[in-house]
């Protein structure tokens, strides 16, 4: 792969040689810009000349300097947000130039470039988009800017941990959500194994960011495969723009009012340097620490894993208790089942001790007892009769015999003794990043760039289980040479997974160190009988049984507990072998992606006659992850993508209307190429007011874990494995041994109940499509509308209706193996069509220098296919409500958010159940002092304390407090 890298150097130097043009003279330009009220300095602020590239960005004391090579006459442009914009000619000295600017907030002025991968304003672009400056970054609330994303129109988000959160829009929400991508500076941070993406784990620190833009719904005709329900693009700051030093320091509390934990410390550093010499070369680095206790896994809801519902009962009252937050507890087993297999090994077992001379002990005692239940004495009376070698293995037999026989023996599950969440994962958060970049101006066009982002981190993630990631971490790597009208970008990302592990396996594991199950059942059942021969009730002897199978069971703390805590998180998963006592919960992976793309904006060739661009990509997945994820173990697994797209755009009617026709063609080795056509147009019926219509399509590669998973969760009570044919059919066999579906299964287990004896009439097979899982597509159709209504009213609406082709989704099967059953998650598509629809609106008002914003969001899902488990995931109505002001007096602001969320059903394949409405509340105070170039502020997330959660079977967030002091942020 390093051979690939050092060609694509070359391909650089190639066109950078090429694009070396003779240099023009060039001339100083240098002064000071000013706030007009207070005659300070103001940092950061945009300094650019009209109509070329390159400028810079004003030093902590206001001044600037950067040289160009346009001539004089020539307009120079100061902009920063918050402020007017000021363009003064330049006619003669370049030098010595005084500007002021007056505070003044602009609705609708932004520009963005995500929407059609050109420069656009905001009011013009062709499909809803949301944008985040560095300048509203640092008036936020929240505790990072990723957190603040919650504020944005039609945002939702899926909080795992205190570190790691899922952002989606449009539905369809979940854990580590696959189906919205997240870019930094052009690359996909997306972990290559671990399908999740790391932006607020790993990667952009806040001090270096310049903005963020969201794109909710589908952008496969521009980005590629995925992203079908949004696309985040995170850029960061140019050293250019952006020199100086900067540092901000965080402090504060959560934990507050909590009765898992005491009040916890929080606290974060970031750093930023960046430097620029003459206008040609620049470099910057940034760096992130943040260390603090994460919220607590605290759901004990009962539930039933066979039937993903809840269900009554705890630890005391229902035998078979399954914990949410509870692991090792998923290890279950059928009473009479249990006592069938002790008594056909028994019948076994005596067979061959006896040399064949007593074939079927339970037909001879059943020859010496007839129809009574033989009490102490009869039974002590029959193994006198016995070779004293089979005494034991008889005696052991005795309470399954009676309780069979007697019927004391219920059709009932029991659950192993779990161990609750906090006694096994890693709650020490730390998120560590760093970042580096070198900047070499070939041109006042061209520009070549390297960059390095690293990070690690310790926090929880939730996937089809609870993942403890620790010491996790991954890396970014790009070389980059862009100019005004293209771009080509080698980077990839190296993701390790370091000492992360499967609580739910570490749990089971513990258990079967203390006691072997194969041990812990029958002991259970046996005491269960003699207890309720004894006279005991169902319930006192259930409890009895317990007792006495948990007898010598690790306790949480205990020596023992710690000894074989570190001995099974430190194993991997498969280096695990039961019979030689060696088990084994921890990832191994080492997966890599190698991403290489390139484009080429055709408009200033064809003079502007129409907007043309056109591109391609490569990519390749390398996953390694040693049989611990994948079915990699003794083979190695690539995967290869490739893609190309194109997009012209037309200004008709004297600029009214806008239309744009884009296409992309994707392939996967995997898969057949898949072509996504987008079509948008633009409609200007008044000045700042603009109505926007698009058709867009996405669709989604089923990711490496669809493809190629093969992972033991739920303490072992599933397998979770890859929809490609040659998982499922040449390595599991569901073709030849058709497994049952989840329905029927459970059907055949009651029906034991009711007669004592399954019915197997009642299972049902299930057939896999033979073509194994393939890509999903979505059809997307919006009318939205932004636009001025007033100079000070802002709106934003839109409306939309999506179409599903082939969703991806799950299905639970039950393979009868040898007369056991093994279940088996697999990923399928969905037969038919999803339909999901919605619409938002959005407004901005401005009274003075106060800011007053609201958003309201509904969402809903159509019909379904039969038997498709409904993961919409997603609230019908959330609304988020802004008041702020960033000089109520003088160096004194505030910013207040508000959101409100309704309750709503939430479905994953770690845990079911309804996640009821909540409302939280942002607020801080800020204290700027200009002399120092410093920020101070005061202030907290979820300011109330009031402990929700935003999906089922994740921890619930309290407040975080905190007080803040930055320089020249």
């Amino acid at each position: 792969m390093s051979r690939i890298f050092t060609q694509i150097f070359y391909v650089l130097l190639f066109v950078y040689a090429g694009n070396v043009a003779a240099q023009a003279q060039s001339i100083t330009v240098s002064g000071t810009v000013k706030d007009k009220q207070s005659k300070e300095g103001l940092a950061g602020v945009s300094l650019t000349i009209k109509g070329h590239s390159g400028g810079t960005a004003s030093t902590s004391n206001g001044s600037f300097t950067f040289t160009t090579t346009a001539k004089v006459p020539f307009t120079l442009v100061a902009s920063y947000v918050g402020y007017g914009t000021v363009e003064q000619q330049i006619t003669g000295n370049a030098t010595g130039i005084n500007l002021e600017l007056e505070t003044a907030v602009v609705l609708g002025g932004d520009v963005v470039v995500s929407a059609s991968r050109t420069p656009e304003r905001i009011l013009e672009s062709p499909v809803s988009i949301e944008r985040m400056s560095a300048a509203s970054i640092r008036e936020i609330a929240a505790p990072s800017f990723y957190d603040a994303l919650n504020n944005m129109k039609g945002v939702e988000s899926s909080m795992q941990s205190l570190t790691f959160k899922s952002i989606n829009t449009r539905g369809f929400n979940s854990n580590g959500n696959t189906r919205f991508n997240q870019y930094i500076d052009g690359m996909d941070n997306q972990a290559p194994g671990l399908n999740f993406s790391v932006g607020n784990i790993v990667g952009i620190t806040e001090l270096d960011v310049d903005n963020v833009e969201l794109l909710p719904g589908a952008s496969s005709a521009l980005y590629g495969a995925g992203g079908i329900n949004g696309t985040l693009l995170m850029t960061s700051k140019d050293p250019f723009k952006y020199p100086g030093a900067s540092f901000q320091y965080k402090t504060g509390v959560n934990h507050v009012n909590d009765d898992n934990s005491s009040v916890q410390p929080f606290n974060q550093l970031d750093v930023r340097m960046a430097k620029s010499w003459n206008n040609k070369f620049g470099v910057k680095a940034a760096f992130s620490f943040l260390q603090a206790k994460d919220w607590y896994g605290n759901n004990y809801s009962n539930f039933d894993r066979v039937a993903r519902t809840a269900k009554s009962g705890d630890r005391n009252s229902d035998p078979n208790y399954d914990g949410i937050n509870v692991y090792g507890d998923e290890v279950s087993q059928n009473m009479r089942n249990v006592a069938l297999s002790v008594q056909n090994a028994t019948i076994a077992g005596i067979n061959t001790g006896s040399g064949g001379l007593i074939p079927n002990i339970k037909t001879l005692m059943d020859g010496t007892f007839g129809t009574a239940i033989p009490n102490a004495a009869q039974q002590a009376g029959f193994l006198a009769g016995l070779p004293s070698a089979l005494r034991g293995p008889v005696q052991n037999y005795f309470p399954f015999y009676v309780g069979l026989k007697a019927g004391l023996i219920p059709n009932q599950n029991i659950s192993r003794t779990g161990y609750n969440e906090e006694n096994l994962v890693d709650y020490s958060t730390k998120s560590l990043k760093a970042s580096g970049a070198l900047y070499y101006n070939i041109s006042n066009t061209v520009q070549i760039v390297g960059q390095a982002n690293w990070g690690t981190g310790t926090s929880v993630y939730t996937g089809s289980d609870r993942y403890s990631l620790r010491n996790f971490n991954i890396g970014q790597y790009k070389l980059e040479l862009k100019g005004e009208d293209f771009f080509l970008k080698a980077y990839t990302t190296q993701e390790r997974s370091g000492d992360s592990y499967i609580s739910s396996i570490l749990g089971s594991y513990i258990n079967e160190l203390s006691k072997p199950s194969t041990s812990w059942f029958p002991q259970y059942i046996g005491n269960y009988v003699g207890a309720r021969a004894a006279g005991q009730t169902d319930v006192q002897a259930q409890a009895f049984a317990r007792s006495v199978a948990d007898q010598g069971r690790f306790a949480p703390g205990s020596p023992q507990f710690i000894q074989a805590k570190d001995q099974i998180m430190n194993t991997t998963i498969s280096a695990s072998d039961p019979s030689k006592g060696i088990y084994g919960a921890k990832f191994d992976d080492k997966s890599n992606l190698y991403h290489y793309e390139g484009m080429y904006n055709f408009t200033n060739l064809f003079d502007k006659v129409v907007e043309f661009q056109a591109g391609a990509s490569y990519r390749l997945y390398d996953l390694n992850s040693a049989g611990t994820i994948f079915n990699d173990l003794t083979n190695s697994i690539d995967i290869k993508e490739y893609g190309a797209f194109a997009q012209i755009g037309k200004k008709l009617f004297n600029d009214k209307v806008k239309f744009t026709f884009a296409g992309r063609y994707d392939k996967s080795q995997n898969f057949e190429g898949r072509f996504t056509p987008r079509v948008t147009g633009v409609f200007t019926v008044a000045k700042n007011n603009n109505i926007r219509v698009s058709y867009q399509t996405g669709y989604r590669n089923p990711t490496t874990q669809n493809q190629y998973i093969d992972l033991s969760v739920g303490g072992g009570s599933q397998r979770l494995i890859g929809g490609l044919p040659e998982i499922m059919f040449s390595k599991y066999h569901l073709d030849s041994n058709k497994p049952y579906t989840d329905v029927s299964y459970r059907a055949f287990l009651a029906s034991a109940a009711a007669t004592g004896t399954p019915n197997p009439a009642l299972l049902q097979q299930y057939t896999f499509d033979a073509r194994g899982v393939r890509p999903e597509s979505v059809q997307s159709y919006e009318l939205g509308y932004k636009g001025l209504l007033l100079p000070n009213l802002l709106v934003d609406a839109y409306g939309y209706y999506n179409i599903y082709k082939d969703f991806i989704t799950a299905v639970d099967v039950y393979q009868n193996v040898g007369g056991s059953f093994v279940k088996f998650g697999v990923p399928v598509n969905a037969e038919g069509k999803v339909t999901s629809y919605g619409a938002a609106l959005g407004l901005d008002y401005l009274v003075g220098k106060y800011t007053i914003s609201g958003n309201v969001s509904y969402n809903e899902i159509g019909d379904l296919p039969v038997n498709y488990i409904n993961d919409f995931n997603t609230p019908k109505i959330r609304y988020n409500l802004g008041f702020g002001n960033k000089e109520i007096i003088k160096n004194f602001g505030f910013n207040l958010a508000y959101r409100w969320q309704d309750q709503f059903y939430w479905n994953s394949s770690f845990a079911s159940g309804q996640v009821p409405a909540y409302s939280s509340l942002d607020a801080q105070v800020s204290l700027r002092i200009p002399s120092v170039q410093s920020i101070i502020k005061l202030g907290g997330s979820n300011v109330l304390n009031k402990y929700y959660f935003t999906s089922y079977g994740n921890p619930s967030a309290g407040a975080i407090y905190y007080v803040a002091i930055s320089f020249n942020p």
